[in-house]
């Protein structure tokens, strides 16, 4: 299947809930405080959020004002190219040796989206190296494993309970040696408490600066489509602990409203640069913007 068709039959419930109905709205090929109401009440039922709603919203207005545009179709690839332009973003590269903190509460889909990242890279001729630092979950590692083995990577892991840190030192210390290109680190989505977590996160944090300086660094959050408004509290929490750099949002075939993408970058600032259309392990897109538009719309 092609990219841009994964994308599309990915996006197809958002696609059915804001796209068609934009279009409706669209034709009528009036553009006035009705329309514009209208459009807001649209944007805001798709997770579109608040803030990044009035932007739209001012942007289109007097962009229609100021070319004089009453055409339903120039008026709706004016709508396209203000998104593109709030979610463009530059790809998602890494130089090698690299070590990318994968964080996120349970349940987001965080385990399948370091299998399916560790795919991507070994594909791209990368070794790579998985640190199964939570420890915490029953059968994380377990689960891990087998991601590891369909990716046909490397996974260093030791027993339930241990110290999340002390995986990622014997990780970093084997990765190094043997100059592996990618270091994945999975980690806990929930200790005892929240303050718990976010402290293990700095430690482990603290490890990798410490013994693995040279590195490119990269925190990525992976966060569930489907959570819409909550997937903004987390993003925030963790942010908060460890300075969030990329976000993978997983599970947007199972949602009507993908607007949450919009929400995120325009709040945040922090690209997206991975979606999730599907289970299968080549279901992890790279983020593109105008194909992720063209999909909504």
């Amino acid at each position: 299947m092609g990219f841009f068709k994964k994308i599309i039959d990915g996006l197809k419930k958002t696609q059915q809930n804001i796209g068609f109905k934009l279009k409706q709205l669209f034709k009528v090929g009036v553009f006035d405080d009705d329309f514009f109401d209208e459009l807001e009440t649209l944007l805001l039922s798709s997770d579109v959020g608040a803030s990044a709603t009035l932007e739209i919203v001012d942007l289109l207005r007097d962009r229609l004002e100021e070319e004089k545009i009453t055409d339903p179709d120039q008026a709706m690839n004016e709508l396209k190219d203000i998104l593109v332009e709030m979610l463009d973003t530059d790809p998602f590269e890494i130089k090698s040796p690299a070590i990318i903190m994968v964080v996120g509460v349970n349940g987001v889909g965080k385990t399948t989206t370091i299998g399916k990242l560790a795919s991507q890279f070994k594909n791209q001729g990368k070794s790579v190296v998985i640190a199964a630092a939570d420890t915490f979950r029953a059968a994380a590692s377990e689960q891990l494993e087998v991601w590891a083995e369909r990716a046909g990577v490397r996974i260093i892991k030791h027993q339930e309970g241990s110290d999340p840190a002390a995986v990622v030192f014997d990780a970093l210390s084997s990765a190094k040696s043997r100059k592996t290109d990618v270091i994945l680190i999975d980690t806990a989505g929930r200790l005892h408490n929240k303050v718990n977590l976010m402290e293990e996160l700095k430690k482990i944090n603290r490890v990798i600066s410490r013994e693995y300086p040279e590195a490119q660094r990269k925190n990525l959050i992976v966060l569930d489509a489907t959570t819409g408004q909550n997937a903004l509290q987390q993003v925030e929490l963790f942010n908060d602990a460890v300075s969030i750099d990329s976000i993978a949002l997983t599970k947007l075939d199972g949602t009507a409203k993908g607007g949450v993408v919009i929400a995120i970058r325009e709040k945040f600032g922090i690209p997206v640069d991975f979606i999730g259309v599907g289970e299968g392990i080549d279901d992890l897109m790279p983020f593109d913007a105008e194909s992720f538009v063209e999909g909504i719309l």
